[in-house]
């Protein structure tokens, strides 16, 4: 975690009483979730904290007793979204249904710093006869959002499953298509969602293309098959993330594998401890996330519609909380 000055953020150390609905949450969950990413962390105080993970302690004494809630603000707004893992329907092999490639990176584009746009790779064929395919898929705006989500899971005609990771990206900026929508007063702020944009592009496939390219990033796969059906997709941490109790978060503010206390406000309050397991192209800022739902149709849809405030508190160690608050041993 790099906390610059440049950003001066305000830092608070906080007493565990101070964060609403601590006492009742499932720590277990959490813990079990912690586990799965501490032993990759290197400094020697989460090494330490890690090892005693090992000793089977209470889960809540063991965050108690080894941590410190730390808030950290920006200035910027807090915002909560979520994010899953796209489920598509595919194939290994290009026939008349399947003919949307999913691709892996070409090794032109790892030696430079932006490559060709989204446009160009599409419709100028770049790619095209390489062996890059990895695999190929019905529904050219359902391979756009899984470059969005950036992992996710094809279901091939034999019922067998591929999973696929990120790989690399184009290193165009990231356009949001939802905010051009707002830009262009087709839909307002609050009306905008992952299904809404999809129902758009398809009632207006000619409009709809040219609004994909309205984002020139292009996302690039890997195949991560090795990772079990049953469990989550790989995080930033090369470790599967957990659905709702693994969060994206920006690391300059967040270190990965950071336990992470969130107040989500909205329609749904959620008060949770969640683990810092992955991070996104979007999620920029101290108090910005975005919690994992899981894998599916159904995940998709309740990650669509979150899109809310609240607040979220790092757990850090004791003593690497004091030194970023040192006032507050005083």
């Amino acid at each position: 975690m790099t906390v610059s000055a440049s950003s001066d953020p305000r830092v608070e150390v906080l007493s565990f009483d101070q964060l609403d609905g601590w006492a009742t949450d499932d720590h277990a969950a959490a813990f079990t979730a912690f586990q799965n990413t501490c032993v990759d962390m290197d400094d020697p105080d989460w090494q330490a904290m890690c090892g005693y993970a090992t000793s089977n302690p209470d889960p809540k004494a063991f965050f108690e007793l080894l941590f410190r809630p730390v808030l950290i603000d920006d200035g910027q707004e807090p915002l909560f979204t979520g994010y899953f893992e796209p489920e598509l329907d595919g194939s290994r092999i290009r026939t008349a249904r399947y003919r949307y490639p999913i691709y892996a990176m070409p090794p032109e584009a790892k030696r430079t710093d932006v490559w060709h746009s989204r446009r160009q790779i599409i419709d100028g064929g770049v790619l095209e006869g390489r062996g890059l395919e990895i695999a190929w898929v019905d529904d050219p705006v359902e391979l756009f959002f899984l470059q969005i989500q950036g992992s996710g899971r094809v279901k091939l005609p034999d019922g067998g499953k591929l999973r696929v990771g990120y790989g690399g990206a184009n290193g165009h900026v990231y356009r949001s298509i939802g905010a051009e929508l707002v830009r262009r007063g087709t839909y307002s702020v609050h009306q905008v969602s992952a299904e809404v944009i999809k129902n758009w592009v398809r009632r207006n496939p000619n409009d709809g293309r040219e609004l994909l390219f309205h984002n020139p990033s292009y996302v690039f796969f890997r195949e991560v098959s090795e990772v079990p059906a049953h469990k989550g997709p790989l995080g930033a941490m090369n470790r599967s993330v957990t659905p709702m109790r693994s969060i994206a978060v920006d690391p300059a503010f967040v270190p990965l594998g950071a336990p992470v206390w969130v107040e989500k406000d909205g329609e749904s309050p959620l008060r949770r401890l969640m683990i810092a397991q992955d991070t996104g192209s979007a999620i920029k800022g101290a108090q910005r996330a975005d919690v994992f739902f899981g894998t599916g149709d159904q995940a998709g849809r309740a990650a669509g519609r979150l899109r809310d405030p609240g607040r979220m508190v790092v757990l850090l160690p004791i003593q690497r909380a004091y030194a970023l608050a040192p006032e507050a041993t005083q």
